[in-house]
């Protein structure tokens, strides 16, 4: 019979993997609604190109796989210089999925269980913890910001729709399977 503990944990998961798979859904939207031309466009002083930090992300991604869940499949990492969106986006999805797995074994107590979390190889590991979804979420969430305000100043904003949808996680929700929204099992 399941213990309280397991089921919390259980729980505790399946937000984790939710939680992630509507921010990949934020980052999907975007590179879906972006302007072509915006993608490589050079960005004021030395700053990134929005295809640069799409690419970060999803390389962040795969070290984070790499050395926290070594018995995870790593997707290959991303060219900044000559990655499409489209590429991008299949990229950003399989790098999301692992992320999905790579925070059930954290949270979820089963077999394969992620011990620790480690950013890179510089960084001491962290226990494993709601820290570390935070930690992956503020990531992405800062280099979202970073593309919504360098697509405005290169001149091509973002339609008012893709803007604020990023924000309705009701329906990131739902655009991730599933049948309720944040914080309701279903």
């Amino acid at each position: 019979m399941p213990t309280p503990r397991n089921l919390n944990r259980t729980k505790l998961a399946r937000s984790a993997v939710r939680i992630f798979a509507a921010n990949d859904r934020a980052n999907q939207q975007i590179i879906e609604h972006l302007d072509p031309a915006a993608w490589q466009a050079k960005p004021p002083a030395k700053a990134r190109t929005i295809a640069a930090i799409f690419t970060h992300l999803h390389n962040v991604r795969c070290k984070w796989i790499r050395l926290t869940a070594p018995r995870l499949r790593v997707p290959r990492r991303l060219n900044r210089a000559h990655c499409t969106p489209r590429q991008a986006r299949a990229g950003l999805a399989e790098s999301a999925a692992r992320c999905a797995e790579m925070l059930a074994g954290a949270f979820g107590g089963q077999p394969g269980r992620v011990h620790e979390f480690r950013l890179d190889a510089w960084a001491p590991p962290w226990p494993v913890g709601p820290e570390m979804l935070c930690y992956m979420f503020a990531h992405e969430a800062h280099h979202r910001g970073q593309v919504c305000m360098l697509a405005r100043q290169l001149g091509f904003p973002l339609p008012q729709s893709v803007a604020s949808g990023i924000w309705n996680w009701e329906k990131l929700w739902k655009e991730c399977g599933s049948s309720s929204g944040p914080g309701r099992d279903g």
